[in-house]
């Protein structure tokens, strides 16, 4: 049997959640590419920089795609303060119903980069 194509909750949660991005970005010419950017980021795939994103997006239209990806990051005059507060306002009551925020702990370390040195630091001093 093939898949139901009627959105189920955590679906329709993710377009609202990009919907309310999409708004914040404040133009309309940026809706359609946020949305395909962080749909983008959560696609498969080791790479998460324009080019292959675009690939996995719209392999009939790579480079349609990774323009307007493109000219999202690098060159859209979107606020980063107003993305922020959209973000901060889905995300924080949904933890605050489990108590009140303390502190905020982000880390990003967790993610093993590719290649034989991080951040400057040899992984290896075999051979050296």
């Amino acid at each position: 049997m093939g898949k139901s194509s009627t959105p189920g909750p955590q679906q329709k949660r993710f377009a609202a959640y990009l919907e309310g991005l999409a708004q914040a970005a404040g133009h309309a010419d940026r809706i359609d590419p946020l949305k395909s950017y962080c749909k983008g980021l959560l696609l498969a795939g080791e790479r998460k920089s324009v080019e292959p994103m675009a690939a996995r997006l719209a392999p009939d239209n790579v480079s349609r795609m990774h323009q307007s990806l493109h000219h999202l990051v690098a060159d859209a005059p979107w606020s980063d303060e107003g993305l922020l507060a959209e973000v901060r306002g889905a995300v924080l009551p949904a933890v605050q119903k489990h108590g009140p925020v303390v502190a905020w702990i982000v880390d990003d370390t967790g993610f093993r980069k590719k290649g034989k040195h991080l951040s400057g630091w040899r992984t290896s001093t075999a051979g050296s």
